[in-house]
């Protein structure tokens, strides 16, 4: 038996290709979402929409052809995928449609081969964070997470000034594009059958491939700042992923932050400092940077971790004496998480070890980091020492 399956586009009939129109003309059965099979009163259909039921469905029309209908482009975030094995046996026949990305797009005006794709219907995702990262975003929305909670996030994350345009129920004659920022748009309420274009225009990025940026690059002023040779490998032993929620505690000018927040391009870092310099400093590097998915928290810790989403990674440039604590909430939020912690002083040394040891934390490793950097006396390079530091890691248990 033959089946075709068929990328209807929008659902709008004005969409369909005219392959598409004469696989449909001569099937015997139709199968798709009650919504594609509006229009067909004249034909033999059976709403379905797992691909299961789809399958089943099929299996009941004996002579064939059968024809399933399926939104947008088979191959863009469609059914088709796990269709595909459950019709072995068959013959099989794929036409693809118009995805709603390309009809957008048009409608826009606008080019789309730079822009990257992300699907929140129905599926798990990290859509703020692909927008936070890319230049420009496409947003299948739909189910239980519409354009507006995009929107929301957006604002959460601290986006609100996003460009973002919305397309609902396009193709039809009720067709509806907005414009606006994410902040604009959030108290909107929006069709379910909506896709959303957002443009960043200072994405989050590295500008190189590693770690290491150098300490003259930041503004520092009179407050510490982790040396590049000791953040560069402070920043190595948290081994951050690219969606991972970073705490840096006592964050100092930011110079970890920054690091880390360009590490986890599709994640967020969360800089606490109690500093009223430090923390001017911290914002005055970010916007150098662009590095906007980091988040200042003033206060001490532990009292200012308290309200912050867990982490997966936490780095404590600074404790203020309360280590036991901050660790100890970390592990609460996520026992799992991956702390690292320096240490100058040989106090600060015995604390850390005693720490990760009452809180049982694994793959515990202690490196000493002695590091010289030259300068110049007359013709002649010296090499001047910098102060030791102590770099400890370890994971929470499962």
């Amino acid at each position: 038996m033959k089946v075709y399956l068929i990328g209807v586009g929008l659902g709008n009939p004005d969409t369909l290709t005219l392959a598409a129109r004469r696989a449909i003309e001569e099937s015997n059965l139709l199968i798709g979402a009650p919504r594609l099979l509006e229009g067909y009163a004249g034909k033999k259909c059976v709403p379905a929409i797992l691909a299961g039921d789809i399958a089943a469905a099929a299996a009941q029309e004996g002579a064939g052809p059968v024809a399933v209908l399926l939104s947008g482009d088979i191959g863009f975030y469609s059914g088709a995928k796990k269709l595909y094995p459950l019709l072995e046996g068959y013959e099989v026949e794929a036409l693809p449609g118009i995805s709603s990305l390309a009809y957008f797009c048009a409608r826009c005006r606008t080019p789309w081969e730079d822009v990257y794709l992300v699907s929140a219907h129905g599926r798990a995702h990290n859509a703020p964070g692909e927008i936070q990262c890319h230049k420009r975003t496409f947003v299948l929305t739909g189910g239980n997470y519409r354009a507006e909670h995009l929107c929301r996030d957006l604002c959460t994350w601290g986006m609100e000034d996003v460009p973002v345009t919305v397309g609902e129920r396009l193709s039809y004659p009720e067709e509806a594009i907005t414009r606006g920022t994410a902040g604009e748009l959030a108290e909107r309420q929006f069709d379910s059958l909506a896709v959303v274009l957002a443009e960043n225009p200072r994405p989050v990025g590295r500008e190189h491939a590693a770690p290491g940026i150098p300490d003259e690059a930041f503004l520092r002023g009179k407050t510490p700042m982790t040396k590049e040779e000791v953040r560069t490998l402070s920043v190595s032993r948290l081994r951050l992923r690219p969606e991972d929620a970073v705490w840096d505690v006592g964050a100092g000018t930011g110079s970890v932050s920054v690091e880390c927040a360009l590490a986890v391009p599709k994640g967020r870092v969360f800089a606490v400092e109690r500093s009223e310099e430090a923390l001017e400093l911290l914002a005055q590097n970010r916007e150098k940077f662009a590095a906007w998915n980091l988040r200042i928290v003033p206060g001490a810790a532990p009292a200012a971790l308290r309200d912050l989403p867990a982490p997966d990674r936490v780095f404590v440039g600074g404790s203020g004496g309360e280590l036991e604590d901050i660790l100890r909430l970390a592990l609460e939020k996520n026992p799992r998480c991956r702390v690292v912690v320096n240490a100058v002083t040989l106090e600060t040394l015995a604390e850390c070890t005693r720490c990760f040891a009452l809180l049982g934390l694994e793959d515990v490793a202690v490196t000493e980091l002695s590091a010289a950097r030259t300068r110049e006396a007359g013709r002649y390079h010296l090499l001047q020492g910098l102060n030791p530091v102590f770099l400890l890691s370890g994971e929470g248990r499962p």
